[in-house]
């Protein structure tokens, strides 16, 4: 399993908020719900804080500016300050492509700690091509590669390989999180 070096949150915080994040089809919800039945947290989906606009653009094969994200960014950050508020910990989905987005999670809110899942994009496309539930059609991935900046040393979270069997990929991230995967090989060469 590819594990980048976990960098635990500097907080206080006695909630944790781990916000899986990636490409559509990087295996996100699948990685949060294994986390969310081993764990029992609270969980949202993040694509369900999109405004109709948002949605029926992605469906169109647009891909969303900043414009369009930063009230979807705000919603997701409300959700998490609910939750911290009510002392609860949670699991989240959210692509939180870009270093900015991130940091907008994050602000105001220390529970934060990011799980980036990534994969091979030819298998990210595959996976994209047999879904058919869901409005993000594949033509909008390369968009998200290029969007796509990974997470910084600086920053709390890991990333992790989604390639493996999603049970596989869930242990990884609670390993991460707990501290225990700090010594496996890094995807990113970046280091904590």
């Amino acid at each position: 399993m590819d594990v980048r070096p976990a960098r635990s949150p500097a907080t206080t915080s006695p909630t944790t908020t781990v916000v899986v994040m990636g490409v559509s089809g990087s295996g996100k919800t699948t990685v949060a719900a294994e986390l969310v039945a081993r764990l029992g947290w609270a969980f949202a989906e993040g694509d369900d804080f999109h405004p109709p606009a948002n949605i029926a653009a992605m469906r169109a094969g647009h891909p969303l500016g900043d414009e369009q994200r930063w009230p979807w960014l705000a919603a997701i950050a409300d959700w998490i300050g609910l939750r911290e508020q009510a002392g609860q910990s949670a699991v989240l989905t959210c692509s939180a492509l870009r270093r900015a987005y991130r940091d907008r999670l994050r602000d105001g809110h220390e529970s934060v700690w990011f799980a980036h899942v990534t994969a091979d994009p030819a298998l990210i496309n595959d996976r994209l091509q047999r879904r058919k539930e869901h409005y993000m059609p594949p033509s909008l991935l390369p968009s998200q590669l290029q969007t796509l900046q990974p997470l910084e040393p600086d920053e709390p979270g890991t990333t992790v390989s989604g390639a493996a069997a999603p049970q596989l990929v869930a242990v990884a991230v609670l390993d991460a999180l707990s501290g225990r995967g700090r010594d496996g090989p890094t995807s990113t060469g970046a280091t904590p």
